[in-house]
Order: structure tokens, then C-alpha cells, then sequence
């Protein structure tokens, strides 16, 4: 029997395994050849900061393990991608920029030890917005291209993660995100990704984690059981990140085992179009390229036996959105966090940074992000702007009688790499925030196809907190009833 590559899936890779068309080290030689052939050079994608020096000898650990043993775990033998943002020990992690490029953390974050632990080969880190923001470029890489049109961008902050994965030069990635870092980057490349409901996945080990609390790592995958599988094996209380406490007991058996391509029949969608997005332009032609499609998409749901309530108003949502704002000393805190176990990290507070010689050849918009502060008052705002909203969300789902909202991935096409490395500095373009904004929201994004233009899009779907699962099923009755997925040419 022989094994096709390209879109493979988990159960397809294990599929391989028990039948002996496929090795371990056969799938890590075949996707390393492909990111040498495909990102290193040929087209040059741009999505590998670097590779797992010792992937293949895991590899064969693990042939021999499968052989003596069968499956060490639900993830054996799958090769996985991870943003590097994370530690992993025995590879950098650079954060996409010259400041952290020979950074070795010796450690694994809780989510690599947890891949680790399930037989996962984590066998590249990725590149990203540089310090974890924006759209990915970085001093240590320059730029990661789109997989369908290489002038464009692939999104970010986890854009390296969302090309790779849909290149398939792995066969799953993780990303991490705070404002629309895992969604964006997803849809722009044509795959399916989630950010999980704050307190599910474990930040520890990763930049930007406790105390901040808008960020999760999640998975980014070309495939919604896919996702599921790996969320099944990184959700849990991590006592060195103290938001997984909101999360204990929110946690099903098995996300996986609960995919079901019927979901949708008598689920109960509210079609959310008002125009939400960071910097959208709803007069633009993409943003109504952007709108066909969602057009498109509610027929496809109502065709999968959704009931359609389009289209819904959330009172006030762009006003208490626009008072989104940081956090300085919680930053500041998280960095500390990060690096206070490593006597010889480079730096060891985000002043240092700010100080150093190399400050200045980061691109102006990454540095005022850095730079930019808040007041106590900005604040208050925010804090009572999320929870009137989220108030009035739930109130607006109670009175229809929701069981998710849909909207736009990404309110615009992706934008070109030109665009975004010289001024005015085009970054984020179309981004929704509405999940991050709130924090606690359930979160999931899936291909819905490609605009008249040829450019990506997809839909979201938009839950409560802690009903990850249920976004989950919905994403995965939308995804095997239209197979909108299609892998690039490359």
C-alpha cells in the first residue's frame, strides 16, 4: 500500500504505520527534504526559523517503540511544528528576532513536554511577528510568504506555523495568540485554527504568558479532528500557570471522539456581519470579495441543517472594542517569568530590550507596540467595556436562542509583504477581535473557500466560554460537508 503525503492526516499517518507503507523515519526525512525543497529554497516560503536537530533520532526511537510496543500515545510518531515562542529544549527560541537568535531555554514549555509525552516529534519551530506580534516578519528571517500567492503574506503573528502547516512540511502546528495570531494566520493559508477559551492550554515556558491572560496556544491544522486531537492531549491544569484553573472541570473526556459530521442539523447560528475587524475598510473590494463568501457560507450551513438567523446586532460591540488597551506590569511581569529560570538569557526585562544596541533594526511599528503604555483609567475602561460586552453578548444569544455565532475569519484578503515592511506598515488588516477581547470565548476558523480574486476565507464560529467542543463539532460538520481545504501548488 502506498502513502500519500500531502494533506495527510493523523489517522492517516497511523493508518501508514500498522500497515508498513510508512516509517517514522521515513515521514521525518520526507517532510525535512520538503522544507529544504519548498521553504529553504525553491519558492522560499520563508515559515522554519530552524529544524530539530535531533528529529530523526527521536524518529527512530520511536520505529523501535511501535515495533516492541505499539503506540506510546495519541500523537506517536506525528511531526509537529511550533511556533517559536515556546520553549523546546535543545532548539532556540528566538522570538523571530537578532535580540534572542543564539537563546537556547534548555527546557521544554508544559505543551511541548505534553506533545512530547503523546509520541509527538516536534520537528521545526516557526517564524512569527517578531516579539510575538503582527504580521511575521522578523530581523532573523525577513519574511514568511503566503502559500497561494508568495507577494502576500501569511498572516501573523503565527504565520510561519499557518504556511508550514499548509505547505505540509509537518503534520500539525501550534501556534499562540492574543489578539488574532492563531485565527488569522489560519484562514490566510487556508487551514482550520483555533485559540482555545483562556485556561484550557497552559502558557508556562511560552513569552507571554502568567499574568497576562489573553493569550493561548492552540492548534493550527488542515484539519478540524486533527485539531481536536491535538487540543485532547495539551488542555489541563499546569500549576506554574495559574489561569488552568478556570479550566478544570470545563474539560471533555475526549474533544475528538465528539466530531460529528451532523452537528449542524438543528444547531441554531446567528450570522454576525456588523464590521468589526482591526483597520477594515467595508468599502474596499476585497472586504465585499470577503462578503460573497460569507454569503456563500450561510447558504452552506442552512444546507447542512442549520437554522440561519441573519442577520444578529451585538449593541455597542465596536464601541467597547475600541477600548481594547495593555497592561504594562503584567507585561513586564510575564517577561520576567519567561526568562527568570535562565541565568544567561540574553536579557531579563523588557527595558534591557528597549536598551539594547539592536533595538532600533526592529520595524517602527514593533517597537511602538513595545513602547506604547496605558493609564490606570484606560484600564478601567476596558475591564468594564469586556464585561458589559460579554454580558451583552450572552443576552443576544439567550434571546435567539443561539447556539454559536458565525462571522468573517478575516475581513480582508491578505495583504501584500510590500505593504507591510514599508511604511505606512499594513499590519493586521481585517482582523476580528471580538474572542480576545473578551478572553473567555471559544473560538474556531475553517476555510470557507476562496473570494472571486483567488484569495483564502473562511467563517468563524463563536461560542461561550469553555464550548470549545461545541465550535468544534459545528467547524467539523461545515468542513466535511463543503472540503474547502485546497493545499497549495507547490
Amino acid at each position: 500500500m502506498s502513502f500519500e503525503l500531502i494533506d495527510a492526516t493523523i489517522n492517516d499517518i497511523h493508518s501508514a504505520y500498522a500497515n508498513g507503507s510508512l516509517t517514522i523515519c521515513n515521514l521525518v526525512e520526507t517532510y525535512l527534504e520538503r522544507i529544504d525543497r519548498i521553504d529553504s529554497n525553491g519558492p522560499k516560503i520563508n515559515s522554519i526559523i530552524n529544524t530539530n536537530p535531533a528529529a530523526l533520532d527521536e524518529a527512530k526511537y520511536l520505529d523501535k517503540s511501535y515495533r516492541d510496543n505499539g503506540l506510546v500515545g495519541p500523537l506517536h510518531g506525528i511531526p509537529i511544528v511550533f511556533k517559536d515562542q515556546g520553549d523546546v529544549d535543545n532548539m532556540p527560541t528566538t522570538l523571530g528576532s537578532i535580540l534572542f537568535e543564539k537563546y537556547k531555554p534548555g527546557r521544554d514549555c508544559t505543551v511541548a513536554k505534553k506533545l512530547k509525552a503523546a509520541g509527538a516529534i516536534i520537528i521545526a519551530k516557526t517564524t512569527l511577528g517578531e516579539l510575538g506580534a503582527g504580521d511575521t516578519h522578523g530581523t532573523l528571517f525577513g519574511s514568511t510568504k503566503n502559500v497561494y500567492h508568495m507577494d502576500r503574506t501569511a498572516g501573523g503573528s503565527s504565520g510561519g506555523t499557518g504556511a508550514a502547516v499548509s505547505a505540509n512540511l509537518c503534520a500539525a502546528g501550534i501556534g499562540q495568540e492574543g489578539f488574532a495570531s492563531i485565527r488569522r494566520p489560519s484562514i490566510w493559508n487556508g487551514i482550520c485554527g483555533m485559540r482555545p477559551t483562556a485556561g484550557l492550554v497552559s502558557r508556562h515556558g511560552v513569552y507571554a504568558g502568567w499574568p497576562m491572560v489573553n493569550g493561548s496556544l492552540g492548534p493550527m491544522c488542515r484539519s478540524i479532528m486533527d485539531s481536536a486531537k491535538i487540543l485532547d492531549v495539551i488542555v489541563g491544569f499546569d500549576e506554574q500557570d495559574p489561569l488552568t484553573a478556570r479550566g478544570v472541570g470545563k474539560v471533555p473526556a475526549s474533544y475528538s471522539n465528539l466530531m460529528d459530521a451532523n452537528a449542524l442539523k438543528g444547531a441554531r447560528l446567528g450570522i454576525l456581519r456588523t464590521p468589526m475587524g482591526f483597520n477594515s475598510n467595508p468599502a474596499a473590494e476585497d472586504f465585499i470579495r470577503i462578503s460573497h463568501v460569507l454569503d456563500r457560507a450561510v447558504g452552506e450551513l442552512e444546507n447542512a441543517g442549520a437554522t440561519i438567523i441573519d442577520d444578529i446586532e451585538i449593541p455597542n460591540l465596536n464601541e467597547c472594542l475600541s477600548t481594547r488597551t495593555r497592561y504594562i506590569p503584567d507585561e513586564d511581569e510575564a517577561f520576567e517569568r519567561w526568562l527568570n529560570h535562565q541565568t544567561n538569557a540574553p536579557f531579563h526585562t523588557r527595558s534591557e530590550i528597549m536598551a539594547s544596541k539592536d533595538w532600533n533594526q526592529l520595524r517602527p511599528n514593533t517597537r511602538a507596540r513595545w513602547e506604547l503604555g496605558s493609564t490606570a483609567e484606560d484600564r478601567d475602561l476596558y475591564h468594564m467595556a469586556r464585561q458589559r460586552l460579554a454580558t451583552t453578548m450572552m443576552a443576544v444569544m439567550a434571546q435567539h436562542k443561539l447556539d454559536a455565532i458565525v462571522h468573517k475569519a478575516v475581513e480582508h484578503e491578505p495583504t501584500t509583504i510590500s505593504s507591510g515592511i514599508k511604511p505606512p506598515y499594513v499590519d493586521q488588516a481585517g482582523a476580528p477581535h471580538l474572542n480576545t477581547f473578551l478572553i473567555y470565548a471559544s473560538s474556531v476558523v475553517v476555510p470557507a473557500g476562496f473570494t472571486s480574486a483567488d484569495q483564502p476565507a473562511g467563517i468563524t464560529f463563536l461560542g461561550k466560554s469553555y464550548q470549545d467542543h461545541n465550535m468544534l463539532r459545528y467547524a467539523y460538520a461545515y468542513e466535511q460537508s463543503t472540503k474547502h481545504r485546497r493545499a497549495p501548488k507547490l
